[in-house]
């Protein structure tokens, strides 16, 4: 009671679902939670990312910037894909107290409230060594989210796809899925403590079910049943798995947002199949146009792209510019290809220079853009939906950013006036 703990999270939204879940326990247990490096700290939770080297170095200086901070008060646990390849001595040397990886995240709260309590600072290694090894859901139920509003919540875990240029399987292991009844119940304890928004999310979210004997539409079809859920997402899909199955359960499911996020990557039939992707150009259109077919032809479809992979030429990349516009995305995420030691694809011939990958970056920003902008314009003067957050900001059930008056996590009806700063402008019809 009392304790005062910093935590922070990298990466994905499964690192935030497990970031809640730490916050949560920890809270249950009395302590204050922060997100501020400052004052009194009692112990610090820092969830890491590995998908980029970029990631691994922001880590490594904040464990570094942490540890200054503590000095010799203070318990320091890291958990996450970048801790579970690091080095027990080189951990050790970095005044880590509490080391977990992708595993062991369930026992990491109760173990550092001993530690604090007790005034240990003696190492404790969490993780699991052989994380290919077969295994069961890892319990990380919440019952109200404490760093957001919106209830991040993990159902799947593990990638069996192994892309050329991800480091993640490697470091996340065998896909692994939560059962379905155990979601139900949190899904419900979350709307009993007020909760109107949930994201399902997952390392491969799609493949969810496949090692015990059900399937994402499957879950889609029970959750459903509960009517007194407002607001349903799906974190990332790829694009794949969105076959007519879980098409058709998702046309069925009231509570379901109109937004898919799914990966493209890129738009030329050569470059996907040297990343592994498992689909062509021509079948991601198709699904995007399936999607609008079977939900909402106002369906928000964002995307990833991945910029200068080894051998894009000009040809290529102009296929990729095609395709998003052809698959009429919305908001697009670009990012720059960035070699990834222990991947395929760091030793790939025809590596791209570093101002050609500039430049083409800018290009696809620049498009993804206007097409994000051309999307949302399709909703001035009609009236929205908007989940508050924070700040009179929040989300419409299409995913778009949007601004009104309104208290946090609360839905208020509007109409869009325009479009500005990245956001929609509304104003409350109520």
């Amino acid at each position: 009671m009392g304790l005062k703990i910093f935590i922070h999270v990298f990466g994905c939204r499964s690192s935030l679902c497990e970031g809640e879940f730490i916050a949560g326990t920890l809270k249950s247990y009395g302590a204050e939670i922060t997100e501020e490096l400052r004052g009194e700290i009692d112990g610090v939770v820092i969830v890491t990312c590995s998908v980029t080297q970029e990631a691994d170095k922001k880590c490594r200086q904040l464990v570094r910037r942490v540890k200054k901070f503590l000095g010799d008060d203070g318990v320091l646990a890291v958990c996450g894909c970048w801790s579970q390849a690091l080095d027990e001595n080189t951990a050790r040397e970095m005044g880590i107290n509490i080391l977990a990886g992708s595993k062991g995240k369930n026992l990491l709260p109760e173990i550092l409230r001993e530690k604090i309590i007790d005034g240990d600072k003696n190492f404790q290694d969490l993780r699991t060594q052989n994380i290919f090894a077969p295994s069961e859901w890892e319990e990380l139920a919440i019952n109200s989210p404490v760093m957001h509003s919106r209830a991040f919540m993990k159902i799947q875990d593990g990638c069996n796809h192994f892309c050329t240029y991800c480091i993640i399987p490697y470091l996340r292991g065998r896909p692994v899925s939560r059962p379905i009844e155990n979601i139900l119940d949190e899904i419900k304890r979350l709307i009993d403590n007020g909760t109107k928004e949930i994201i399902f999310t997952g390392i491969h979210l799609g493949i969810y079910g496949r090692d015990i004997n059900t399937s994402l539409a499957e879950l889609i079809r029970a959750v459903s049943k509960i009517s007194e859920l407002k607001r349903l997402r799906l974190g990332s899909l790829e694009p794949f798995c969105l076959d007519e199955n879980l098409l058709d359960a998702l046309a069925d499911c009231e509570a379901f947002c109109h937004h898919l996020h799914l990966p493209l990557q890129s738009g030329d039939d050569e470059i996907l199949a040297s990343m592994k992707r498992g689909y062509k150009a021509g079948e991601f259109v198709n699904v995007c146009y399936n999607a609008r077919k079977k939900i909402s032809d106002k369906i928000h479809i964002s995307s990833d792209i991945l910029i200068g992979f080894p051998g894009e030429g000009d040809y290529a990349f102009q296929n990729t510019l095609n395709i998003m516009k052809s698959s009429g995305l919305g908001r697009v995420h670009v990012f720059p290809y960035s070699e990834r030691r222990g991947t395929p694809a760091a030793s790939f011939p025809g590596k791209i220079q570093h101002d050609v990958k500039i430049s083409r970056t800018s290009q696809a920003i620049k498009l993804g853009r206007e097409l994000y902008e051309d999307y949302v314009r399709k909703f001035i003067n009609s009236d929205v939906e908007i989940l508050i957050e924070s700040d009179n900001k929040g989300y419409t059930r299409n995913y778009i950013e949007a601004e009104c008056e309104g208290e946090k996590n609360e839905i208020v009806k509007v109409k869009a006036l325009c479009y500005g700063d990245g956001r929609l402008k509304c104003e409350r019809r109520d």
